[in-house]
């Protein structure tokens, strides 16, 4: 059954907008993007689709294929939209955020299906919001720009979700393209398409372990980050440099190796541009693991599963490097390997790695190539 079909099943009539927006897996730069950084994020063929159709009231009747209990109607009202009710948060805080900055809609009735898994840590949430904004644009002829679409979708997560997220996630869905990496500087949200090499292939192995943004790890490490920055008297973490790491060994633990993780991975974001414009491979994988033990060590968001899951990676013939990608606390890794070998080495991963720690390993790249149903 197709989207349009299942609509119709649901609702009883045809959607009159439609729109998608694929997942991402960050390269590198993680934990940068909130403290004013750099990120390098590639958009994923794993994708989020909303199908949608007006109605007269100001009521929300919404359905996600793969979230809470498939197929079952959830509703609220614009207006009197309230956290706390699972999965539909993310859809009440964005007609929340559309209708504060002015943007007039109705209420109306949608459909979601994904094949990104949500806790991977490759952009689900995101990716929702952003292909939501775009049905809701179709539909209703709202004027919304892409960096609009990424701004909205980060309001509503932080403010509604109480997930404090920069806005790489948002904006990877919104701008990036296939077969590019995008180096963002989320500071000064200018961004350029760098063309991935022909010689390269990812992989990407969901540990089993989700993770979730909204309180928890994720946001004690951005107040760590907020934290550091008033003690050095600077604007973000950003605004830190190499030679200002004699102040930062001054700061208390684990405040030290927080600003150290930032810093050196602002660093390896640059490098890993230019690796990627030399079109090399060993030095990109370098970098990755060098990204993954700095997660690991100095801003502690990794977990055993997605260590083991990078030690295994770093065994197999043809891979260049992996890390954590993501916000961390689980999720997945992302594999670089040479082109025709990814298949091969995610594979023999996830075997010994649910061998190894008996947990059910997901490999979600190149395998699954699926767009939502």
């Amino acid at each position: 059954m197709t989207a349009t079909s299942a609509f119709a099943a649901l609702f009883g009539r045809a959607p009159a907008a439609g729109a998608e927006a694929p997942g991402r897996a960050n390269l590198i730069g993680e934990h940068t993007d909130y403290n004013g950084g750099f990120v390098l994020p590639t958009p994923i063929p794993l994708l989020a689709r909303v199908e949608l159709a007006p109605r007269t009231d100001n009521h929300v009747l919404a359905v996600s294929a793969d979230l809470g209990a498939p197929g079952e109607v959830v509703e609220y009202e614009l207006g009197k939209e309230s956290p706390g009710r699972g999965w539909i948060d993310h859809v009440q805080g964005l007609t929340r955020a559309l209708r504060a900055a002015g943007h007039e809609v109705c209420g109306f009735e949608m459909r979601i299906a994904s094949c990104i898994p949500p806790g991977a840590g490759l952009s689900s949430s995101a990716a929702v919001g952003v292909a939501l904004l775009r049905a809701l644009r179709e539909a209703f002829g709202l004027v919304l720009a892409p960096l609009d679409l990424a701004r909205l979708v980060q309001g509503a997560e932080s403010e509604f979700t109480g997930a404090r997220v920069g806005i790489m996630d948002p904006l990877a869905c919104s701008v990036a393209r296939a077969g590019t990496a995008l180096f963002l500087d989320t500071r000064e949200l200018t961004f350029e398409h760098i063309p991935l090499p022909a010689a390269a292939e990812l992989a990407v192995v969901h540990s089993g372990v989700s993770h979730r943004h909204a309180g928890g790890g994720y946001n004690v490490r951005r107040a760590e980050c907020e934290r550091a920055a008033g003690l050095l008297g600077v604007r973000e973490l950003r605004d830190v440099v190499e030679d200002d790491m004699p102040r930062v060994a001054a700061l208390p633990e684990p405040l030290q190796r927080r600003v150290r993780h930032v810093v050196s991975e602002n660093v390896r974001v640059l490098a890993a541009v230019e690796a990627l414009r030399r079109g090399d491979l060993p030095e990109l994988g370098r970098l990755f693991l060098a990204s993954h033990a700095s997660q690991r060590d100095d801003f502690e968001v990794s977990i055993p599963e997605t260590d083991l899951l990078v030690e295994l990676a770093a065994e197999e013939a043809g891979v260049h490097g992996a890390r954590l990608t993501g916000g961390g606390f689980g999720g997945s890794v992302v594999i670089l390997a040479d082109e025709g070998t990814a298949a091969r080495a995610a594979a023999s991963v996830a075997a010994a790695y649910a061998e190894r720690s008996g947990r059910r390993p997901q490999v979600l790249l190149p395998e699954d190539r699926r767009a939502a149903a």
